[in-house]
C-alpha cells in the first residue's frame, strides 16, 4: 500500500492553490463589495487549462441565486480582500451570457457558447 507524502496534502502555497480552496471563494469588487461566490472551476480536460469560474450572485440566502460562467482570465486573486476581484457591475453580470442548453446542470457546453462568455467579458478564449 502507498503512502501519501506531506507534499500531496498540502492545500496552498505561495503561487499555488487547491481547487476545493478557491470553491466557496468569494468574488469582490476593489472597493471590498461582495459579489458573489466561486462554485466551482472548469478545466479543460485536454489542455489541463483552467477553463473560467462558475460564480452564484444575487439571491438571498441560497434563494435566487443565479450562476454565471466567468472566464478564469478575468478574476484576480486579491490577498488584501481574501477574494476574487472582479470589477463589474450587478447589471453587466445579469447581462452576461446563460446557456441554453442546461449547462450549469448538465456540465456541457459548446464552444459557440463559450466564445459569447469570453467575447462578452473580452477575454482571450484559453483554448
Amino acid at each position: 500500500m502507498a503512502t501519501v507524502g506531506p507534499d500531496v496534502m498540502v492545500r496552498e502555497t505561495a503561487r499555488l492553490i487547491a481547487s476545493d480552496k478557491v470553491e466557496g471563494t468569494p468574488v469582490r469588487r476593489s472597493n471590498g463589495d461582495r459579489i458573489g461566490t466561486i462554485e466551482r472551476v472548469m478545466i479543460d480536460k485536454r489542455s489541463g487549462r483552467v477553463a473560467y469560474a462558475v460564480m452564484t450572485f444575487g439571491g438571498f440566502l441560497g434563494i435566487g441565486e443565479e450562476y454565471r460562467a466567468l472566464p478564469w482570465s478575468v478574476l484576480r486573486y486579491n490577498e488584501d480582500l481574501d477574494a476574487y476581484e472582479l470589477n463589474l457591475t450587478d447589471e453587466q453580470l445579469k447581462g452576461a451570457p446563460v446557456s441554453e442548453t442546461g449547462f450549469y446542470e448538465t456540465g456541457r457546453a459548446d464552444r459557440e457558447w463559450e466564445r459569447r462568455v469570453h467575447d462578452y467579458y473580452r477575454a482571450t478564449p484559453y483554448w
